[in-house]
């Protein structure tokens, strides 16, 4: 059996849903329904008998009699409606009151009202209802929380795993659960404008890749039927977008969904959007100046001020960006100076400092894990840690002053990296010389290295690509500061979960079950046809079909010649 176990409430549901239908009454109509106005809009800009029409969830609902009040959420907010019987029923039939609204209709029904706008005596915009429509019945109830006459609010739906599994029930008994994905909205708009007004373009780059490359990470590993090959789901599109830089556009920037088959914790989900954007003929010092307007622009956009607040912590976006240097970064927070080390002293280094390493680890390698663990946390407001050793940045230009280095920045943040840009390599023979390092730490056992050498991305070098800063921003980590939250869950729809495991189900007796499997394998029966094959006694048939239907997992509907029995 596939059906699960249905409350009390959810039985009670259905069987209002077999009644209005018995009514007459079409539960899901397909008609459009013609909104003019929200609750939101009318509250603000309030107009005193102004005739309106408008659709939401029922919310609410208080029977005074011959009159209620209920209350409707639309996708702008709450307003109250005030339902008179009389009004909604001027005849001597009063069923559309009396049964339908006060019976049949439950707190998270969509339903449609027509009416005017009033100010109820105690001030509050109101709806006087003069029609209403419903459009689609709820069968499972809301989890909304109950306020008690102090005020105090009880079974709040706060449960962290139920909230990111039901998302959509999350986002209506939960408001300031939207605004965070309002604030994400405005995030990438604002950014797209700012691109955009640069004269930059927003370009699309393939999900499936033969060679996942831009990053060093683990990839999601698919196989294409018809090429019969093996596909890798994007780390990055760095690659792709630096081909097009080849072929002659002066910017280019994607919002990409990007996939890495890795850890998961608070800041880290294996699928998550980063935004990369290419710019020809300008360095990582003017990507620096670029960043931090940029910055600065989207936050005054999602916030209304350049200041946001993290945790304990109040960052402010605001240009300039204090700047230091990785070396003197490590030199600050440990006293070891990396400067001109070989692999063996880092690694000693590194061990001394009770940092965990091992013989796989690269200098690059090393040295990250020392930032990592002594330097990276200490840093609240935006700061660009700059000029990386080169065994760090395979795609990177070297410094134009120390050889050692690269041109190279990260943006940190609360402790944790926001944005990381590069004076992009350029040199054919330089990448290719790179890639081969990486395969061979990859060999050596570093599971983070570059398995692959994309020859392709090194043939379009060979053409020729212009000197080139590149920046990427993890835009999920982005949101989370500017929303404050610590948890990268609470700014994604739908985070990645374990499956979600159904073992309690109805509990039907027998000859419930024998009915039931007989429609569960047809889908649709006959009455009289399922009655003789069930091979129940008259008794026995009606005890079991009467159940079955009133716990809403069979209807019966009437046809001109029979009566057919079918799955709800």
């Amino acid at each position: 059996m596939s059906v699960f176990e249905l409350s009390e409430q959810e039985i009670q549901r259905r069987e209002s849903l077999n009644k209005l239908r018995e009514m007459g009454i079409n539960p899901y109509p397909a008609d459009l329904y013609p909104v003019t106005d929200y609750a939101t809009v009318i509250k603000d800009k309030f107009e005193d008998g102004k005739q309106v029409c408008l659709a939401g969830r029922m919310m609410s609902q208080r029977d005074m009699g011959k009159a209620s009040f209920a209350e409707l959420q639309d996708s702008t907010g709450r307003i109250q409606l005030y339902i008179n019987r009389d009004e909604i029923c001027p005849g001597e039939d009063k069923t559309l009151y009396n049964q339908v609204f006060k019976k049949l209709l439950d707190l998270g029904d969509f339903i449609g009202v027509k009416g005017y706008v009033f100010k109820t005596k105690v001030g509050e915009t109101s709806i006087h209802v003069s029609e209403f429509t419903l459009l689609s019945k709820s069968l499972k109830p809301l989890p909304l929380p109950k306020t008690d006459s102090e005020g105090k609010v009880h079974d709040a739906f706060t449960d962290p795993e139920m909230r990111y599994r039901q998302r959509y029930a999350d986002l209506v008994v939960n408001p300031h659960v939207k605004d965070i994905f309002i604030k994400r909205t405005k995030l990438f708009s604002a950014m797209r404008h700012f691109f955009n007004d640069a004269g930059y373009m927003e370009v699309e780059t393939p999900v499936l890749q033969s060679i996942p490359g831009g990053a060093a990470a683990r990839p999601f590993v698919t196989h294409h039927n018809a090429l019969d090959i093996p596909l890798y789901m994007r780390i990055a599109n760095e690659l792709y977008l630096k081909r097009l830089i080849v072929g002659g556009f002066d910017g280019v920037y994607e919002f990409s969904k990007n996939f890495r088959n890795e850890g998961m914790d608070r800041t880290h989900n294996p699928e998550f959007t980063a935004m990369e954007i290419y710019v020809s003929y300008k360095d990582y010092n003017w990507m620096m100046e670029f960043t931090e307007r940029l910055l600065e622009h989207c936050a005054i956009a999602v916030n209304g001020s350049s200041e946001t607040t993290f945790g304990e912590h109040k960052i402010n976006f605001k240009a300039p960006y204090k700047r230091v240097t990785m070396r003197q970064s490590i030199i600050d927070f440990t006293g070891f100076d990396i400067a001109g080390k070989s692999e063996d002293e880092l690694r000693a280094a590194a061990k001394g400092m009770g940092i965990a390493v091992d013989e796989t680890m690269g200098k690059g390698k090393l040295i990250d894990e020392i930032f990592g663990e002594k330097c990276e946390g200490n840093y609240i407001q935006p700061t660009f840690i700059t000029d990386y050793p080169k065994e760090m940045s395979p795609l990177c230009k070297e410094h134009r002053d120390n050889p050692e280095l690269t041109e190279r920045f990260e943006l940190m943040v609360c402790g944790k990296e926001v944005a990381n840009a590069y004076s992009e390599l350029n040199d054919p023979i330089d990448q290719r010389e790179r890639f081969e390092e990486q395969v061979r730490l990859s060999e050596k056992g570093d599971d983070e290295a570059g398995q692959f050498i994309d020859n392709d991305f090194l043939r379009s070098l060979e053409y020729g690509m212009p000197p080139t800063s590149g920046l990427g921003i993890g835009m999920d980590r982005l949101i989370m500061y500017l929303t404050n939250n610590p948890s990268i869950q609470e700014v994604l729809f739908f985070p990645q979960m374990r499956p979600e495991v159904h073992a309690v189900k109805v509990e039907l007796t027998e000859n419930e079950k024998t009915i039931f499997d007989i429609v569960e394998s047809t889908g649709t029966m006959d009455l009289n046809t399922l009655k003789a094959k069930a091979g129940l006694s008259g008794k026995q048939w009606d005890v079991s079909i009467k159940s079955l239907t009133k716990q809403g997992l069979l209807k019966v509907n009437k046809t001109e010649d029979s009566l057919l029995v079918e799955l709800v």
